[in-house]
């Protein structure tokens, strides 16, 4: 029987950036968008708080957008400052090149088994599932699902009783499957 997993997030990720007041490196976002107008462009930012000091800096969103261009629901969720808005443009690949940042997850996540019924069964098949591109190493994954150490999680791939069509040791954002034979 096929078990899920999912990758949850719990809160939005740090924006690893330097500070140019205190030379912090993170930068919390807590939702919130600035909106200007100028004649018929639109530029709007997210506004994300320093760590260290508390400074504000401002990722670009949209730059010398023309009005008509800007979807009515977009902007109105610009305007509402919706905090699942500011999720959704962090996981946007071309905003965090435009503005030269990177995410950190840690402790931003949690993984939801389903309960721990699945644990002591001889073969566990798991299908997981990522409800956001959270970047995390699937050792780490089966080791917290199974309530294993990590060690013990390699060692089981090295014998070949943890097999998956993907890498289980490097980082993946993407859903996967594997099984363990205990």
């Amino acid at each position: 029987m096929l078990t899920t997993w999912v990758v949850m997030p719990t809160c939005l990720p740090l924006v690893l950036r330097r500070c140019h007041t205190c030379a912090s490196d993170s930068f919390r976002a807590n939702g919130k968008f600035r909106v200007n107008a100028h004649h018929k462009l639109l530029d709007a930012w997210l506004l994300v708080l320093c760590t260290g000091c508390g400074d504000t800096a401002k990722l670009t969103v949209l730059e010398r957008a023309q009005v008509r261009s800007v979807r009515p629901e977009l902007l109105d969720r610009l305007h509402d400052n919706d905090p699942d808005l500011a999720a959704e443009l962090l996981q946007d690949p071309a905003l965090r090149r435009r503005n030269r940042i990177a995410l950190d997850w840690d402790d931003a996540w949690r993984l939801d088994t389903g309960g721990s019924d699945h644990l002591d069964r001889e073969v566990i098949d798991v299908s997981v599932r990522f409800a956001a591109r959270i970047p995390v190493r699937p050792v780490r994954l089966i080791a917290e699902g199974c309530g294993l150490p990590r060690a013990e999680v390699e060692r089981a791939i090295t014998e070949g009783n943890l097999v998956s069509a993907v890498r289980l040791n490097s980082r993946l954002s993407n859903d996967f499957t594997f099984t363990l034979k205990r």
